[in-house]
């Protein structure tokens, strides 16, 4: 199915692309590590104490002056807000969302506005943006998702980025984005008839549990975005990930993947671990 008709348009004119050429940019960079597995280090500062304030990784912090920024300033398109926020609140977590329509055509579609606000009930949240008309055009996957009221949501590994980066495309309608990425779909659901990604190592089958529009400020009486809550009903892990009690995924086999801003995406292969602070058992300021 085709995704929102003028997404080559939006992407001309926020210019996420900063590369002209961008297999020249790629070939002069080094290749993928294939060595790098995740793995732990010490924090910046093991001997931080209370009142420290911050460690000495960012020598500016203290110093470097800021600007007031207005998202609604006049003559600030809100593409340029966009791109800074993207760039911003970082790195964030891609829904692979997959949906199926009351005639049974399927969609598949990256949206890394999205997170998991609860987890009793389980409930995610995914924002959908529509740039350039109103939300009742925007999105397959919206559409999917308002008339069947179903969704899988999987979490895109390193095993599979280049498949699941190319269903942004801005394919002709018709077109499986399953075809485009080579993945496969799993009809073996238990609660929803959308198919899930067996080449995922997390996914989540969902409800919609609401959905709510907002307007543009930019152009009053234009909806732009909708914030769809999703309610998990089914996970699917796969077994090597997963511990015995079932309540926790190896990073290792997982390897997510993260947004950053623009064409940006990051890989997690290195992390820290910092207990979570007891004041009665060990709050001591100096």
């Amino acid at each position: 199915m085709t995704a929102h008709k003028n997404t080559g348009e939006w992407e001309k004119e926020i210019k996420r692309n900063p590369h002209p050429d961008f297999k020249a940019v790629e070939a002069s960079r080094p290749e993928w590590d294939t060595s790098s597995s995740f793995h732990y280090t010490k924090t910046i500062n093991p001997d931080w104490k209370y009142g420290d304030g911050a460690n000495a990784s960012d020598p500016a912090a203290l110093t470097a002056s800021h600007v007031a920024i207005d998202p609604y300033a006049e003559g600030r398109p809100a593409g340029l807000n966009y791109k800074l926020l993207i760039s911003a609140i970082v790195p964030r977590p891609i829904a692979f969302v997959s949906t199926r329509s009351p005639d049974g055509s399927t969609n598949l579609a990256p949206f890394s506005y999205f997170n998991v606000i609860s987890h009793d009930p389980p409930l995610f949240i995914i924002g959908f943006a529509s740039p350039s008309e109103p939300i009742t055009h925007a999105k397959d996957t919206l559409r999917n998702l308002k008339e069947s009221g179903e969704c899988v949501i999987s979490i895109i590994s390193e095993g599979f980025i280049e498949a699941a980066n190319s269903t942004s495309i801005n394919a002709p309608f018709g077109l499986s984005e399953w075809d485009v990425s080579g993945l496969t779909p799993l009809y073996d659901c238990q609660t929803v008839k959308a198919p899930r990604a067996k080449e995922a190592v997390f996914s989540i089958e969902g409800k919609l549990e609401s959905l709510r529009e907002f307007e543009s400020k930019a152009r009053p009486g234009v909806k732009t975005s909708t914030l769809a809550i999703i309610e998990g009903t089914r996970f699917w892990a796969r077994e090597d990930a997963l511990n015995e009690e079932q309540s926790l995924l190896d990073p290792k086999v997982l390897r997510p993947m993260a947004r950053i801003g623009g064409i940006t995406y990051a890989r997690v292969t290195e992390a820290i671990e910092l207990p979570r602070p007891d004041f009665e058992r060990g709050y001591r300021r100096s």
